[in-house]
């Protein structure tokens, strides 16, 4: 008998908000465009991720990065356009947050089915991401969707996995994993991830103290992330995952004032994702 091929393991792509360099360094300082691509690609980054248009797909052709879309909808009438807009930035899938908070769910599985089908016909990949204040604002919500989807389709939902909202909704204590795992199938379905840290009081924590030490809190956030990607490289077919360490800038509140730069930040838990990803390949099983 021919020997059996081994199942490839996923493929990790390391993708940087573009959000998160939003006013960096300062608001009257604020990085050009071009400098934030130059200083993603020299941070070791793989991709941007924004609304994209015709700018981002020249200027990642010339810093060697790929682009991962963005579009925040409530009707499908919106879906053609901003995919287009998305796809001329050459995007590789778009991170859809869909709907309201009190979008009903039979509605939200309407949209997520005429989304993802539209996405489809025109060779972009659209992932729903769970987010506070959209349709998947709360778990419950999130599953029944999912659920109405598979029903109508017989297809997983395709997700943008943010468990950060989920767990400052639900008020989690550490350890995380088990409250938030839930739902193992559709993780390792998902192809995007946004590694925000957090705990169940606040949707982003530091991953640093200021004085160059990981944070206490940080700290209790790890097993969730080696629980996370232990569960995504179980899944042996080459797929190809994409990872953001997606901190929020002071803009908007995500971060504040008094805490260390996001940006300082993000670069740094970029490569304790990579750590952490290459110690679950190699004590994984060789076949899914």
């Amino acid at each position: 008998m021919p020997a059996k091929t081994p199942a490839a393991a996923p493929r990790l792509h390391h993708i940087a908000a573009l959000w998160t360099l939003l006013e960096h360094p300062s608001p009257a300082r604020e990085w050009s465009l071009e400098k934030k691509f130059e200083t993603i690609k020299a941070a070791g980054f793989d991709g941007v991720a924004d609304l994209l248009d015709a700018r981002h797909a020249r200027l990642a052709a010339k810093h060697g990065l790929l682009t991962i879309g963005y579009m925040r909808v409530f009707r499908a009438a919106e879906f053609r356009k901003l995919i287009l807009q998305n796809l001329e930035g050459g995007a590789r899938r778009i991170n859809v947050q869909l709907g309201d908070h009190d979008t009903p769910v039979e509605q939200s599985v309407r949209l997520a089915i005429r989304l993802v089908e539209e996405g489809e016909k025109l060779g972009c990949p659209c992932d729903i991401e769970v987010h506070r204040g959209t349709s998947t604002e709360t778990a419950e919500k999130t599953y029944a969707i999912a659920a109405g989807f598979r029903r109508a389709t017989g297809r997983l939902l395709p997700m943008t996995w943010d468990f950060s909202h989920i767990a400052s909704v639900k008020h989690l204590e550490p350890p995380y994993h088990s409250r938030l795992l839930v739902a193992p199938a559709l993780v390792r379905h998902a192809r995007q991830f946004h590694f925000r840290p957090f705990n169940g009081h606040h949707c982003q924590i530091p991953v640093t103290d200021g004085r160059g030490r990981l944070a206490p809190e940080f700290k209790q956030w790890l097993p969730f992330l080696e629980k996370t990607i232990e569960l995504i490289v179980s899944r042996r077919d080459g797929r190809d995952i994409f990872a953001c360490p997606e901190l929020g800038p002071i803009n908007g509140g995500y971060n504040l004032a008094q805490l260390p730069s996001s940006w300082e930040d993000a670069k740094l838990l970029r490569g304790i994702i990579a750590d952490t990803w290459a110690r679950a390949l190699r004590a994984a099983p060789s076949a899914a």
